[in-house]
């Protein structure tokens, strides 16, 4: 199982280096790159330990960024006022150009998660950083942060949906500073900032959502909040988004909710292999085996996890394998 989900993952990464989200022949925009994706999808090259690979993707996110580093240039010298003038969360994986449909564009954490990985990496001695380019872009991007005032700076969150300040972008900054700061240079106060505004939020995702499965990034891969909230956080995705063939992202979720009754949300099958490395994490393997199982459950006939299951039923859609899911699949059978 655990060769089968590594081909699958592998299966998804352009030559450049950029995963898809999906597999790259879907229709539905899956075959692009976020940010975000990759950096999940990414998790899976670090557990098994390809190297090359794993480089190739964040050499490419870096030359994204280099390419788009005007616009940087400028939302550091005046905050933006308009969602264009943010970094982009997605892009053609081929010209590396910013793909401009309205889709909840503006993503501090993705942001935040990239310079987490980055620091990480770099701390772990895989030697992400190739010379003063990219030195010169990260440090960019510390400012960029501190130009937004992302510890205030309401986002589209990990669902690219409502515009809102949410913990786990406010979680992935603080994080993601914390780890650059061995890189670069950090002003005074930014970190603390971000820091404060999360403790006052906490343990609700937003100031509309008191569950959302995003809260599980605070705990795995970022580790930035305390063994109380982590298990408050746990408790209330158990048992409020917990489902049968995955977990809901949160309460009233309306993608792809089939609209079949009361708990109508579409189930996300990510969320079973994050539940088990966080309990791997905390040394519980009842709670691990249990995950284990329920994602091995969630696949499908050729070992692929869906995005999401439609409520209640065994029919999944067409985001088949998710590359997010996939990678945490391998985490969960290395960790």
């Amino acid at each position: 199982m655990l060769n089968q989900s590594i081909q699958i993952l592998k299966n998804l990464q352009y030559s450049n280096g950029l995963f898809s989200a999906s597999k790259m022949t879907v229709k539905t925009g899956y075959n692009v790159a976020w940010i975000r994706d990759n950096i999940y999808e990414s998790l899976g090259l670090e557990a098994i330990k390809s190297e090359v690979r794993l480089k190739k993707v964040y050499w490419a996110l870096l030359d994204v960024l280099l390419k788009h580093e005007y616009k940087i240039d400028w939302a550091i010298k005046e905050k933006p006022k308009y969602h264009f003038q943010y970094i982009h969360p997605r892009y053609d994986p081929f010209t590396m150009d910013e793909l401009w449909e309205e889709w909840g564009n503006k993503q501090n954490d993705a942001v935040g998660a990239l310079l987490f990985m980055i620091g990480s990496l770099e701390e772990k001695g895989f030697n992400i950083i190739r010379g003063q380019n990219d030195l010169r872009i990260v440090q960019k991007i510390v400012h960029y942060l501190q130009s937004i005032q992302y510890w205030h700076d309401k986002d589209n969150g990990m669902w690219e949906e409502n515009e809102e300040v949410h913990a786990s972008s406010l979680g992935a900054c603080v994080a993601g500073l914390k780890k650059i700061q061995k890189l670069v240079e950090v002003p005074l106060g930014l970190i603390e900032k971000g820091e404060q505004s999360l403790k006052r939020l906490l343990p609700r995702e937003s100031v509309t959502k008191k569950v959302d499965l995003a809260l599980l990034s605070l705990i795995y891969p970022y580790n930035i909040v305390d063994e109380k909230i982590k298990l408050e956080i746990l408790k209330d995705v158990e048992h409020y988004l917990v489902r049968e063939r995955g977990v809901i992202r949160y309460i009233g979720d309306r993608y792809h909710n089939n609209g079949i009754g009361p708990g109508s949300e579409a189930e996300w099958t990510k969320g079973f292999p994050w539940l088990a490395i966080i309990y791997k994490q905390l040394n519980r393997p009842d709670k691990y085996a249990y995950y284990l199982r329920k994602t091995f459950e969630a696949m499908n006939e050729r070992g692929e996890l869906p995005e999401l299951y439609f409520a209640n039923t065994d029919k999944y859609n067409e985001n088949t394998p998710l590359g997010w899911s996939q990678a945490l699949a391998i985490v969960m059978q290395i960790i």
